[in-house]
């Protein structure tokens, strides 16, 4: 099979959405399958998508303003240099993002292969413009990353048997227990008694992060020794022309440290910015919190977590309670309830000493049914489906 994906930004510092993508194309060359990408912007990922990839090509934009004679003179070189990507008759092309999926018609009908849409968010409007709904009306197939993301797009009016569901999987040798807990503890310079909580994301306010800093102020009210470590840098930040603006996020994560400051737990939160191997992060806490408000699609942090033998308390929403089925659905707490959420760390926080089995378990649960493999075959199985049909 050839995959030509078309991607917004080949880099891993702005979420799961794209570092999904990256494991699913470096999977399926390792199964032999041949990969092309088309993206628009370049990142940190480049490199290791040269790898394992036949053709990389860059282009401007995926659609256009029909009333702006400079973005259609912008969108056509892209057209252009679809020209150069060869294919084969068991080709597929698959759009990871939705906003791309003009351009993935265009492609399919020059090309005359099958088209499919990867839906890893929700829709953010009921609105959409002519050239969106030309591309869905003519793709083959849909994958969601979680049933309540493939419900959320069958309320905007996709058919529900055109949507298949494969689960986010995580690299269970890269994110798995430490050997040396204590020892780890020492490295991060964290007191014995303290109990670690952390945070790994992007910063931005649909993520709940306030929710957690006052939760996080109930539990050292109450005298419980916690220490939040706060991972990550904001991401979707927007100026009134509706640009991404850096200098918005900056203020929203001041906001943030200000929050603590007022809160008087400035001394218990630690921002660490973006780190791009998480796992230590991990492996030295008791509990991992995702604490969004929004419909979260899967939550990739929440199997990174468990697959170190972390376990996880987040909000009751999205696809979240998809992967804490079972014991774990005691990890659930109300979006934006921090009483709630403080309530439930205080439940789960002593597992060490109380069920020191639960990290095993928490592993266990992961490799059980939120592997790469499983992703993977789940992503294979669909696309292959559709090219030899």
């Amino acid at each position: 099979m050839h995959l030509i994906v078309l991607e917004n930004e080949v880099t891993f510092s702005r979420g799961g959405q794209e570092l999904n993508l990256f494991e699913i194309c470096r999977g399926l060359s390792q199964r032999g399958h041949n990969i092309s990408v088309i993206y628009l912007k370049l990142g940190n990922l480049i490199e290791q998508y040269q790898e394992f990839c036949d053709c990389l090509v860059k282009v401007n934009r995926y659609e256009f303003n029909r009333y702006k004679v400079a973005e259609i003179l912008n969108f056509l070189p892209g057209i252009a240099s679809i020209w150069n990507i060869p294919t084969r008759k068991d080709g597929v092309v698959f759009c990871n993002a939705y906003n791309s999926i003009f351009f993935g018609y265009v492609l399919s009908l020059i090309k005359n292969i099958p088209l499919v849409c990867y839906f890893q968010v929700p829709p953010s409007s009921k609105k959409v413009n002519y050239q969106k709904i030309i591309g869905f009306k003519n793709v083959k197939r849909f994958i969601a990353v979680s049933n309540q993301t493939k419900l959320n797009w069958v309320d905007f009016g996709i058919k529900e048997d055109a949507i298949d569901i494969v689960y986010n999987g995580t690299d269970i040798e890269k994110f798995k227990p430490s050997e040396k807990f204590f020892n780890l503890r020492k490295e991060w310079n964290i007191p014995e008694n303290a109990k670690v909580i952390s945070y790994v994301g992007r910063l931005d306010k649909e993520k709940g992060l306030e929710t957690l800093i006052a939760a996080c102020a109930l539990l050292v009210k109450s005298g419980i020794s916690a220490k939040l470590l706060i991972a990550g840098k904001p991401i979707l930040h927007f100026a009134a022309d509706g640009k991404e603006n850096p200098e918005e996020g900056e203020k929203y994560k001041h906001s943030l440290k200000q929050l603590s400051k007022d809160l008087g737990i400035e001394n218990y939160v630690d921002f660490l910015g973006h780190v791009s191997n998480t796992t230590s992060i991990y492996q030295v806490s008791d509990v991992t919190v995702l604490p969004s408000l929004w419909a979260e699609p899967f939550g990739r942090v929440i199997v990174e977590s468990m697959a170190c033998g972390t376990p996880v308390v987040a909000s009751r929403v999205g696809g979240i309670p998809e992967i804490l089925t079972g014991e774990f659905q005691s990890g659930l707490f109300e979006p934006g309830n921090e009483r709630d959420l403080a309530d439930t760390l205080i439940q789960t926080i002593n597992w060490r000493y109380t069920d020191s089995e639960l990290g095993e378990r928490c592993r266990e649960h992961i490799l059980g049914k939120f592997t790469l493999d499983r992703m993977v075959d789940g992503i294979e199985k669909v696309l292959l489906k559709v090219a030899l049909s």
